[in-house]
């Protein structure tokens, strides 16, 4: 049995029990918040398996607990070595899909470390990524960098909290971040795993449906031939007078025909992107030397009867006078048509979608806009429309469209933004190289 000190220990220089327990309190104190920390963080990130919801969750999560203004959590992009904005939280936040190199500012020394660091003077680290604080017109006086370590393995991400609202970050804090770090990188793993089994189902979906597809369509594609056989047929038949009379029935006859050929090609086309786009994986691009204004005219045909229903008009602006440029012209039909078959049910009866287009003579890009009179966009949808990972707002939506875009576009070495007004219209824009294969291409 453990016997009480005697007075005269008590009293001996040296031995000071009262300030003793009182650290033990402190301590005590510390892994009581640290097991209420690991009991919030758990319940909440073990609820769900969205990979949006998680990340807010944390963050959220992280700044409450050591009174930090705002903070951000970045994910690894290792095709492109950078570390992505994934969410923000502050009265200035960082865009979403905001990139840095994975090996410049702290939060890149901390990812390419695994070490966590406390820097309460930040403007005395050499560093510091200032461009961020420049682009927001926030300013970071202090910050705690986190990694967010998979169990046993490398970095997938980065977790930033700045600017503690009462006195300095302290190593207590630190303490609490790393627990939170650490189920948050289980968590966010636990997701991506979840989302990549969607894929695989979406996918296998996906390839059912082209099977039956094709199926489908090989007795129309079938009767196409049959009809331009017919066509061909008729009119062959035809004297001068005959063929002089019914010319624009004739005309209408091979439109029709090519139309509904090219409809099928574009539907099988339309369902390989679409299975690319959800693996994440895309064929080389077919660079040839192509025709937008030709590109922009199938799109219109194919909508144009889902326009003439709804009583809008579609039309294009400089469009054709364009010059050719290297371009794969199976990704720009499926880019415009996704801009255009989306803007439709957003604009009103009576309204307008236009395509316009002219050469940039300074830059010698060509540079294109699609612009609808539609209901136009918040801020907040507007700003993340094109963000490492776009979040459809519609009912039943998957995002894909906007996915497909980006995607044309980066392949491409181009260009693309939006200018939206709730109540105005829409605007997107995109600029492409004439040739996108040359190593000045990119377009910054």
């Amino acid at each position: 049995m453990t016997q009480p000190p005697s007075p005269d220990m008590e009293n001996q220089p040296g031995t000071d029990f009262t300030r003793l327990s009182r650290a033990d309190t402190s301590e005590l104190l510390h892994y009581k918040t640290q097991l209420e920390a690991v009991e919030r963080i758990s319940q909440a990130l073990f609820q769900s398996f969205d990979l949006d919801e998680l990340v807010e969750t944390t963050l959220r999560i992280a700044l409450e607990e050591v009174g930090a203004e705002a903070g951000s959590i970045l994910l690894a992009d290792p095709e492109k070595e950078e570390l992505i904005f994934q969410y923000s939280i502050g009265d200035k936040p960082v865009p979403r899909g905001t990139a840095i190199p994975w090996g410049k500012g702290i939060s890149g020394a901390v990812f390419q470390s695994g070490e966590a660091r406390i820097t309460n003077q930040v403007d005395h680290d050499a560093s510091h990524l200032h461009q961020i604080d420049q682009a927001t017109g926030f300013v970071t006086h202090d910050m705690i960098a986190v990694p967010l370590r998979r169990w046993r393995g490398e970095p997938i991400g980065v977790l930033d909290v700045v600017n503690k609202r009462a006195g300095p970050f302290t190593n207590h804090d630190l303490g609490l971040l790393t627990i939170i770090s650490a189920f948050a990188a289980l968590a966010i793993q636990q997701a991506k795993q979840f989302e990549d089994a969607k894929k695989a189902e979406v996918v296998t979906l996906l390839g059912d449906i082209g099977h039956d597809l094709k199926n489908l369509l090989t007795p129309v594609q079938t009767g196409v031939e049959l009809l331009r056989d017919v066509v061909k047929d008729l009119f062959g038949a035809m004297n001068s007078a005959e063929l002089t009379h019914n010319k624009t029935n004739r005309k209408i006859c091979d439109e029709s025909v090519e139309i509904a050929q090219n409809g099928i090609r574009r539907l099988h086309d339309r369902v390989k992107e679409m299975a690319d786009c959800v693996k994440g994986l895309s064929s080389a691009p077919d660079f040839v030397l192509c025709s937008i204004g030709q590109v922009i005219l199938e799109v219109f045909q194919t909508l144009r009867g889902l326009a003439r229903e709804k009583q809008i008009t579609l039309r294009t602006e400089g469009v054709e006078s364009l010059p050719e440029f290297h371009a794969d012209e199976r990704r720009l039909y499926n880019a415009f048509y996704n801009l255009i078959n989306n803007a439709i049910p957003e604009t009103p009866r009576g309204g307008s979608i236009t395509v316009r287009g002219h050469l940039d003579q300074s830059t010698g890009h060509i540079a294109l806009a699609v612009a609808d009179t539609g209901r136009g966009m918040s801020p907040e949808i507007r700003d993340r429309l094109f963000s490492a990972k776009a979040v459809s707002t519609k009912k039943s939506g998957t995002g894909l469209g906007t996915k497909i875009v980006k995607d044309v576009v980066d392949a491409h070495n181009g260009k693309i933004w939006v200018e939206s007004e709730p109540g105005v219209g829409t605007t997107f824009h995109l600029w492409f190289p004439l040739d996108p294969t040359t190593t000045h291409a990119k377009i910054r």
